[in-house]
């Protein structure tokens, strides 16, 4: 499948979504993992300490990009809400690590992972700036590797 984030473009055989200890991931988090469940042909599987959304087809993907951009804008508009005083913004980090065979640290083959990280403005006139930075870390994506 054809896996396109933004402008970055590159063939799958799937992606999955991760929750990873739900009981300690934010309310964000928790909104942004139950907007994919409705992506048709997704399958989930839950373990004792995550789930995990399964997509493979291209359509799929295009759909949770989708929602979770939708969340996302919504989470940013919040800010504008009441009249705060507040900045809020998201970006997407890409990793990958591999060794001289192609396999990551745990043994597994290569893939990407996205995750996401939050920026928080705040200040009013005549206050400086308080920004920081954070980072969702209870919600990945791994975008699969080809195992041939």
């Amino acid at each position: 499948m054809r896996v396109e984030l933004f402008g970055l473009s590159m063939d799958a055989p799937g992606v999955t979504f991760y929750l990873w200890s739900p009981w300690r991931c934010s309310a964000l988090e928790h909104k942004l993992f139950e907007s994919l469940r409705a992506i048709p042909n997704a399958s989930v599987e839950a373990a004792a300490d995550e789930v995990r959304i399964h997509v493979t087809e291209a359509k799929g993907w295009k759909a949770a990009v989708q929602h979770l951009s939708r969340v996302l804008k919504g989470w940013q508009e919040e800010a504008t809400d009441g009249g705060k005083e507040e900045r809020r913004g998201w970006r997407w980090l890409l990793e990958a690590d591999v060794d001289a065979a192609g396999y990551d640290m745990q043994g597994e083959k290569a893939s990407f992972w996205a995750y996401l990280r939050l920026s928080l403005d705040r200040g009013g006139v005549g206050e400086s700036e308080k920004g920081e930075d954070l980072d969702l870390n209870g919600f990945g994506v791994q975008v699969w590797g080809h195992t041939e």
